[in-house]
């Protein structure tokens, strides 16, 4: 009965968003009204509420809209959606002071001359609104306002005209910042946790193993991943945009035609030009560089968006009157001195020294009041000026509300899926199609695509995205990351604003569009577009670096870069270490067979045969190496074989697994039915009937699976082993000689205790047991500031322990003392010595190895291994034949 009431669910959505009733309440109306039948119904006639769900019932619905509820208002850690109304409020403001009409005019002069420029500068102009904007509707009629009549005289195909112009209205979807791209960060951090949380268990139930490798997991994103992944496809749409009429333009000049500007292209247009652009690419590098940079959050880059915006209105809503630039020119000043006195001055008030310091603070102060009093002084300009400020926030208001009672609704809605076993079937389904990963992508694109034609981008984002992305996410064939996956499907989202009957752009555009213009014209225009932006898709789709890689690198390289010893970084470090010691193996050799060559005898024995042992396996470290690839290299061999059957038997497995848990659910049903119901024996002979079908799947198993898969196993065993190994040998092999440089380096350190450490024994003789105690213990922290004294720290730590005992023993710690002045004197004897024959040769062998065999031991990486790494974790790895 609960696929009854999950086909209702689905035709009231539908119906209610057929019919033009709000989304808002047509998601969480048709969740309420489906769960309250399904209740209604399992207590007339099976006398429990929870009898027609598959999981849970009514109470457990409302936890789980609870639990929403919370998640989206109250979770500090869930703060992503934050952003929203702060690049809403700049999206707003931004449209609200004519800045897009001042960059249409400006374009177009400055490209017509150009075959298909009006067109080329629609594009542009788009492009510049998304990264400031964002606001599809406000984009669309701002360039069907202006650009449209202008393209029109010129002879523009009218098809032509419109589909440039809605399509680049429709780019602020994927160009960042994008309220899109925000939602689908926010819905994806949770589906995250559910893919990670199902590849774990199949992990575990394939391989036998508690535990699944770290490297395996799957990968999370957020907002600011996604925006930094959602760049590049934003310019390759961009560019294929331009591209397409620049080429429709030279083969049938007719439909594009050049546009010569009247005017002269002197300093006075360039002037023009600079005023026009600058001010949106310097909020556009503010906020996206600020990002980039790991200057600030998304959350904060949308503030300083949010300021830029009204700024740039306080000057541009002045326009032509006098001070016009003042607030603009004084938060300029402002921020340029801020910037200068954080340079040269320490302004942290609670460390006020030195005069310095109060002249820092000062100008800090003084900056940051300039700064402020900009701020005020252009929202008092927006705020008087047509009442601009008051309808930008009530907009504000309006619009972020909407995307959260939407976001609300969605979750409310796929609980319910969720309860009548919605997720399950859609599970099942996609698990159940032949080709693996790609064809369940494929099917889920196509599905997303259609949907694009009657539903909003926040309706599929909130709705279909919790549903399908934990099962992408959790197939190991392709091991996308999420922010992969993000990108891709909100590249396929936007074409929703340009899809027939509901496309919203087209809407937009046929308010503002002459009569002259037919909407089958438009229609028309689109085709095209639409057909660049699913080759977009395609592109991002092969080629998944163009996504990865930005993150990647902006997260290798900061500051919170992690280090080279996270597990994450290994296959792409190793990866690095082979190309090295391919380039550089020769010198890196003749580094080990000098050190081996130098004379050591002298060292304490345990310091001696540490050492020796390293260069030994510094010298091994090359084998080491060629087991990977050789255990690479086999795997690689026998993979072809061994993947159909692999893939044929891991097929049957999950069937089997799906069929036992639509098992355990008739036997939940049989156990709550009445002893000899008409249910309870319809639930035990459905249940009779899928163990039969379950145990012929199981029987169906090849009788060589498991000789074959031993085979692999143990193959994929020997690649693990050997990774293992390598990184046990290169470990043992630096970290001695890290070590001995440290303590070489501290041989003057160490001596210049001499005077402090030499008279212990005499000096804790004079004393009581409690004064020596305390004595001993500053001796034990001076000696613990130096490297390589752990023996004598330890002898020291003795005599201390004899003496606090409840009956001091001060015989004992005599003979500690003696013990430790004897191990003191001879470590500065060899340490004089070391320091003067082995010092230089030593730091210089660290140096040879340190990037690659001592790579793992560092605190950080170098730029040149962090952009590898970078450009190696860009590409999806398969890595389903571990499971």
């Amino acid at each position: 009965m609960e696929l009854v009431f999950l086909a209702l669910l689905i035709v009231l959505m539908a119906f209610a968003l057929g019919s033009g009733y709000p989304v808002a309440f047509a998601l969480p109306g048709s969740a309420i009204i489906s769960i309250v039948l399904a209740a209604l119904f399992g207590y007339l006639f099976a006398g429990d509420t929870d009898a027609y769900f598959a999981h849970g019932g009514p109470a457990q619905w409302l936890s789980a809209g609870v639990t929403n509820l919370r998640g989206v208002y109250w979770e500090p850690e869930r703060d992503t959606l934050i952003a929203i109304p702060l690049f809403i409020f700049m999206g707003i403001m931004l449209q609200r002071s004519k800045i897009a009409e001042d960059l249409l005019v400006t374009m177009a002069q400055l490209f017509g001359p150009v075959p298909g420029g009006l067109g080329i500068s629609v594009v542009v102009v788009g492009a510049l609104l998304a990264a400031t904007t964002g606001i599809v509707g406000a984009t669309v009629v701002a360039m069907g306002l202006i650009s449209l009549p202008a393209m029109l005289k010129h002879n523009y195909s009218k098809a032509l005209a419109t589909g440039t112009i809605a399509a680049s209205g429709t780019l602020g979807q994927i160009i960042p910042p994008s309220i899109v791209l925000i939602i689908l960060a926010d819905q994806l951090a949770s589906a995250v946790d559910q893919a990670d949380t199902a590849r774990k268990t199949l992990f575990r139930e394939t391989t036998g193993e508690v535990s699944m490798p770290s490297e395996f997991g799957v990968v999370s994103t957020s907002a600011g991943d996604m925006f930094l992944g959602a760049m590049v496809p934003g310019l390759v749409l961009v560019g294929l945009y331009i591209a397409f009429i620049l080429g429709i333009a030279l083969l049938r000049p007719k439909l594009a035609p050049a546009v010569h500007y009247e005017g002269k292209y002197d300093k006075r247009f360039a002037g023009k030009v600079a005023l026009t652009l600058i001010p949106p690419l310097t909020l556009i590098f503010l906020v996206l560089g600020s990002i980039i940079g790991g200057i600030a959050t998304v959350n904060q880059a949308g503030a300083i968006g949010a300021v830029g915006a009204m700024v740039m209105a306080g000057y541009r809503l002045y326009e032509g009157r006098p001070r016009a630039f003042y607030p603009a020119i004084l938060a300029l000043v402002s921020l340029c001195s801020i910037g200068l006195v954080l340079s040269f001055f320490d302004t942290n008030v609670k460390s006020i020294n030195t005069t310095s310091d109060q002249i820092g603070v000062t100008l800090a102060v003084i900056s940051v009041l300039g700064l402020v009093t900009a701020i005020a002084w252009s929202g008092y300009r927006a705020f008087r000026t047509d009442d601009t400020l008051t309808g930008v926030m009530i907009e504000t208001a309006k619009t972020t509300s909407l995307v959260f009672i939407i976001l609300l609704g969605a979750a409310m809605l796929t609980a319910a899926f969720r309860a009548f076993g919605g997720e399950e079937l859609v599970r099942d389904f996609l698990n159940g199609l032949p080709g693996g990963f790609w064809s369940k992508f494929i099917i889920v694109m196509a599905v997303i695509f259609v949907l694009g034609f009657f539903l909003d981008f926040i309706e599929i984002a909130v709705v279909v995205v919790p549903i399908v992305a934990p099962i992408l996410l959790a197939d190991p064939s392709a091991n996308v990351t999420a922010v992969w996956l993000g990108v891709m499907i909100g590249l396929n989202i936007q074409t929703s604003f340009l899809t027939p009957p509901f496309g919203f752009a087209l809407f937009y555009l046929r308010g503002v569009a002459p009569a002259v213009v037919k909407t089958i014209q438009m229609y028309k225009g689109v085709i095209a577009f639409i057909g660049l932006q699913l080759l977009a898709l395609v592109i991002v789709g092969v080629y998944p670096s163009l996504v990865n890689y930005l993150p990647n690198r902006v997260a290798l390289t900061s500051e919170t870069a992690p280090p080279p010893l996270n597990p994450r970084l290994q296959y792409c470090l190793e990866e690095y270490v082979n190309e090295q010691f391919a380039e550089r193996g020769t010198a890196i050799r003749s580094a080990i067979s000098r050190a081996q060559a130098l004379d050591i005898s002298y060292l304490p024995e345990d310091l001696r045969e540490e050492l020796e042992e390293s260069f030994e396996k510094a010298a091994g470290s090359f084998d080491r190496m060629a087991d990977i690839k050789t255990a690479e290299a086999a795997i690689a061999a026998a993979a072809d074989a061994y993947r159909p059957l692999h893939r044929r038997v891991r097929d049957l497995e999950a069937a089997a697994r799906r069929l036992a848990g639509r098992i355990e659910d008739l036997e939940t049903t049989a156990r709550r039915a009445e002893d000899g119901s008409r249910a309870q024996i319809r639930a035990e002979e459905r249940i009779t009937a899928l163990t039969a079908e379950r145990d012929a799947l199981l029987a169906s198993i090849p009788e060589t699976w498991e000789a074959e898969n031993g085979t692999f196993s143990e193959l994929v065993k020997a690649e693990r082993t050997a990774r293992l190994t390598y990184r046990r040998n290169a470990d043992d092999a630096y970290e001695p000689v890290d070590e001995m440089n440290k303590m070489l380096a501290d041989a003057a350190t160490l001596k210049a205790l001499n005077d402090r450490i030499v008279t212990v024994r005499e000096d804790v003789a004079a004393m009581t047991p409690e004064q020596a105690v305390e004595y001993i213990e500053e001796k034990e922290r001076l000696i613990d500031s130096v490297a390589g004294t752990r023996d004598i720290k330890r002898l020291l730590s003795r005599a201390r322990r004899a003496l606090r005992k409840r009956t001091p023993e001060p015989e004992e710690a005599d003979k500690e003392l003696a013990a430790a002045v004897e191990a003191y004197q001879a470590d500065i004897a060899w340490r004089e010595r070391a320091a003067a024959d082995l010092s230089e040769d030593l730091s210089a062998y660290q140096v040879a190895i340190r990037d690659t065999i001592g790579l793992r031991s560092q605190p950080d990486m170098t730029r040149e291994q962090s952009l590898y790494a970078a450009a190696c974790g860009a590409h999806h790895r398969d890595i389903s034949l571990n499971f």
